[in-house]
């Protein structure tokens, strides 16, 4: 009797979900070919929400960087054909309805989720674990496959009344993912289509173990009328490749396999040929000054040249390495009032490729910047000590 109870629940929250989304998902059909493609990316998490978290970074810090990254490459080569929306740009909570309520509005072609994986602190493989692996919305078909989407759909607990607002799904109930039985097989072919290739580059590209395309009950991959996929980059909580997922060149690789694959996939839909997707670019505002003042330095140095005795060549020394705090990461540059600042002073930032990463203080050693951490945590939780030499970002 209890069991024919709980189907019905479960059964009248799937109705409610559909009654809820039906317009927005009729809305988001996706495009016939030659009109403009739009490419929804999600960064996971963010905010108050931070997701997995590492020794030396968060996940909402890489999920923002790689999706920027991503979507920048993209509409670089495209141009016009394509329109990029982002969930977010910069470092803000959303919900998991808000997200699928953008990328319906959106008339979105297609939807990825970018994310970073973890494994619980009392699992013993927790430091070796390594891979990527590209998930489809479909049922779960392994624990390891709903441990994760568990711990992705956990981040709807952060909601004010929750149940209400998700009709009484319950992220930590393997009964709730029976819902998405009925709905797999929505999209399948085009998101399996793209997650194989994401997979392929992730690997052959980017240098990731391969965990392989999966199935797994995520609430946002269901919500979302179109096309979709979720991409987790790798672990977190291995050392190893925590530094990799952290580091500039790691970004740049996984951004241009994620790109590569997209860029194929759309340009197959619109019919066009598909572009080369540019590597390495800089495009920040800083570089390019820098750049320009450099050149006219070096014009000038030349006219010195000609009148005056050569000098001899004087070797420069790299600076010392200070310790900060990074606290925050905004797509744009703040005023120094700006509200996300929370009125912290003796605030700078540096910049990894067009992401602006503000840090607090300035310090000769680690101690001394590990010191003040818990003080900067006091307003930003997910704040951590970096290292930097010349402006960039080196190892501790």
């Amino acid at each position: 009797m209890k069991s024919i109870k709980f189907s019905y629940i479960l059964f009248s929250c799937l109705v409610s979900l559909i009654v809820i989304l039906s317009n927005e998902i009729k809305a988001a059909t996706p495009k016939p070919a030659g009109k403009q493609f739009v490419l929804v990316l999600d960064a996971g998490h963010g905010g108050k929400d931070s997701g997995a978290v590492g020794r030396i970074t968060t996940e909402k810090t890489i999920n923002l960087d790689v999706s920027l990254l991503v979507g920048r490459k993209l509409e670089k080569a495209f141009g016009d054909k394509l329109k990029v929306v982002y969930t977010r740009d910069k470092d803000k909570y959303l919900s998991l309805m808000e997200r699928a309520k953008i990328a319906n509005k959106s008339h979105g072609n297609f939807f990825v989720s970018i994310h970073v994986n973890s494994l619980d602190k009392r699992n013993r493989n927790r430091a070796t674990i390594k891979g990527a692996s590209v998930y489809t919305l479909g049922l779960h078909k392994s624990a390891d496959n709903l441990d994760v989407a568990q711990r992705e759909n956990a981040v709807m607990t952060l909601d004010d009344n929750f149940e209400e607002t998700y009709e009484g799904f319950d992220p930590h109930s393997a009964e709730s993912y029976i819902i998405f039985e009925f709905s797999q097989n929505l999209h399948m072919a085009q998101s399996v289509r793209l997650a194989d290739e994401i997979q392929n580059r992730l690997i052959t590209e980017a240098g990731r173990a391969d965990r392989g395309v999966r199935q797994a009950g995520f609430w946002v991959l269901w919500a979302t009328g179109m096309p979709s996929v979720l991409v987790e980059l790798d672990f977190i909580c291995n050392p190893d490749q925590e530094k990799f997922l952290d580091s500039s060149e790691g970004k740049e690789k996984m951004a241009n396999a994620i790109a590569g694959a997209l860029s194929k996939y759309i340009a197959s839909t619109i019919g066009v040929a598909a572009p080369a997707i540019e590597k390495n670019t800089r495009t920040e505002n800083r570089v390019e000054e820098a750049l320009k003042t450099q050149a006219v330095e070096v014009a000038e140095d030349e006219v010195l040249e000609s009148t005056e005795t050569a000098q001899p060549e004087v070797k420069v020394q790299p600076s010392e390495k200070v310790y900060k705090i990074q606290f925050l990461t905004s797509s744009k540059k703040l005023r120094d009032s700006a509200p996300e600042l929370k009125g912290l002073k003796n605030v700078d930032f540096y910049m990894d490729h067009n992401v602006y990463k503000y840090t607090y203080g300035s310090y000769s050693k680690k101690d001394e910047a590990q010191a003040e951490l818990n003080n900067v945590r006091k307003t930003f939780k997910e704040a951590f000590v970096i290292a930097l030499r010349d402006g960039k970002r080196v190892d501790l």
